[in-house]
């Protein structure tokens, strides 16, 4: 909390200097504020290093959904803005990249950068004012509870390439820019700048942070203009606040009692061999947490969580399981994966937001509580705090989570015994249709079912867990509006991009019209209920997304 004061003390004070020669008129005053607030932003975006997730589907025509997808590509790493852009990738290198490719084939190949899309954060990383550019009023426009003012944004003629031309909306209490669509101008045979609609929501007094951005084409060519694709892509930004941040806030709600502590010494025994072993696997799990969380991989620990683990209880209680301290956490990438790291269940947030409704949940958790109730531990090596000593980069080569073969088909079969005594028993036909989807759209999309540290759901086209589910689930059909298998990426969580606090949104049920707007497993535009945060003064950045849900649900 300190470091988030500091920076909006620095915020606040670099738009108190500026003296106009004459009286600007109200949307010239606008206009030089929001540059002002720009200006700023920018300076205290140079002092942090946030996590950048772009996830991209390449889509092809498609006679039942008007297109569909056919390839997809995965980015993620942290930002550095302290000297120009740079991203530093959190994944290992792909020996397919465009750097081991011969020059001809360089044009005759489309290559996604993954600077390209985290500049959409950005405006104008280094010269937006007015001598660069031209400004137009449009109108006026809400997004969600904050009133904007939307104005038309040209470059000047001479002002260079890469320069932002489209629309931007500036909200009317601040003066800060919380959206703007668009394009870089300059594109070229080589380089090649796409159309992007990036979102900020409010973090703090004054303080709009980015957020998210979508982009799409649909006639993106290569240099020898063979080859077209069309394409949608998101990217997400979060971890502004850091381990620093996280660890000040808790000093600053720390309570020290004052009262007199009575000595129970003589009571107290030292922990049994059992205990000793549960305590050092504890503290290796805690460990591996820990380092995912100082790295933005790992929500902060909150109501999501408790949501969760009130699933994992349903199903323990009704079968008799006594597994205390059974946690349950959230990684905050889009592949789908599960895994367990000793008793702490995770998933990631592209599997909560794509399951359809709480049996589907419930059958993913089931299996990560029968590798817990089946005693398949997790390493010990971590409990040694050395061993988590090791720059970011380097988490998924050294924290492997995956399940042996054997360990993998014993927790299936435990879990399918687990759900039939739960509550859950009567609705296991949706979760065997949602993995019946998945089976279908894994070949088409890879890195989607590509596991960052667990283990795949599906490997060629054959579901590894579970699968005794698909046996007395419905069939499969597309095409049907009422048959909702699974939803589109972004559609049940919101994250807090200061804190890393992640919550559950609650959709409101929308009819659909065409089977096109089921959109299972598939990247949607971006639509945001933005809000101030001091209106909500109980939720950090809260944000409503807009993305079609299933009907009913």
């Amino acid at each position: 909390m300190i470091k988030r004061l500091n920076l909006l003390i620095i915020f606040g004070s670099l738009l108190t200097t500026g003296v106009y020669a004459q009286q600007p008129s109200p949307e010239d005053q606008i206009v030089n504020d929001a540059i002002s607030r720009e200006s700023a932003l920018l300076q205290a975006l140079q002092t942090l290093k946030p996590v950048a997730e772009t996830y991209i589907q390449d889509v092809v025509r498609d006679n039942d959904f008007g297109t569909a997808p056919a390839k997809d590509h995965y980015f993620l790493g942290r930002i550095d803005l302290s000297h120009g852009l740079t991203q530093t990738s959190y994944l290992p290198r792909n020996n397919e990249g465009a750097g081991h490719l011969d020059l001809f084939s360089r044009f005759l190949t489309i290559h996604y950068l993954p600077k390209g899309f985290a500049q959409m954060m950005l405006i104008d990383g280094t010269e937006f004012d007015r001598d660069h550019y031209d400004f137009e009023f449009l109108r006026k426009e809400f997004l969600g509870e904050v009133r904007t003012l939307v104005f038309a944004v040209h470059p000047r003629k001479g002002s260079g390439t890469g320069r932002f031309d489209g629309n931007i909306w500036i909200e009317d209490r601040g003066c800060n820019i919380v959206r703007f669509n668009g394009i870089y101008n300059g594109s070229s045979a080589g380089k090649m700048y796409l159309h992007f609609d990036s979102w900020r929501i409010n973090a703090g007094p004054d303080l709009w942070l980015p957020y998210e951005s979508y982009s799409e084409e649909s006639h993106l060519s290569d240099a020898m203009k063979l080859h077209t694709v069309h394409f949608k892509a998101v990217t997400r930004f979060w971890g502004y606040g850091g381990p620093g941040e996280r660890l000040g806030s808790e000093l600053t709600n720390l309570v020290v009692q004052t009262d007199k502590v009575e000595d129970k010494s003589s009571e107290a025994a030292d922990p049994s061999p059992v205990e000793s072993l549960h305590a050092w696997q504890r503290l290796s799990e805690d460990n591996i947490l820990d380092r995912l969380e100082r790295a933005g991989l790992v929500s902060k620990r909150g109501g999501i969580d408790k949501v969760l683990e009130t699933v994992v209880n349903n199903i323990a209680v009704t079968n008799d399981l006594s597994l205390p301290d059974v946690r349950a956490r959230v990684l905050l990438t889009t592949p789908i994966e599960t895994f367990t790291i000793g008793r702490t269940i995770v998933i990631s947030r592209g599997m909560l937001d794509t399951l359809p409704d709480e049996a589907s949940l419930a059958a993913i958790l089931a299996h990560e509580l029968a590798h817990i109730a089946l005693g398949h531990s997790t390493s010990t090596d971590f409990a040694f705090s050395d061993r988590v000593r090791f720059d970011d980069t380097q988490i998924f080569e050294h924290f492997k989570l995956a399940r042996t073969p054997i360990e993998e088909e014993a927790a299936n079969q435990k879990a399918v015994q687990l759900l039939l005594n739960s509550p859950y028993k009567d609705k296991l036909g949706q979760a065997g249709l949602f993995l019946k989807a998945l089976s279908s759209e894994s070949a088409r999309l890879p890195y989607l079912n590509k596991p960052l540290l667990g283990d795949k759901l599906v490997e060629n086209h054959n579901v590894r867990r579970l699968a005794a589910l698909m046996e007395n689930a419905p069939q499969l059909q597309t095409t049907r509006v009422d048959q909702i298998a699974a939803l589109p990426l972004g559609a049940r969580t919101r994250l807090d991009p200061w804190t890393d606090d992640l919550e559950m949104v609650a959709m409101r049920p929308v009819p659909l019209a065409a089977a096109s707007e089921k959109l299972p497993f598939e990247i949607t535009p971006i639509y945001l209920h933005l809000r101030y945060q001091d209106s909500h003064p109980n939720q950090q950045a809260a944000v409503d997304t807009q993305a079609p849900p299933a009907a009913g649900n």
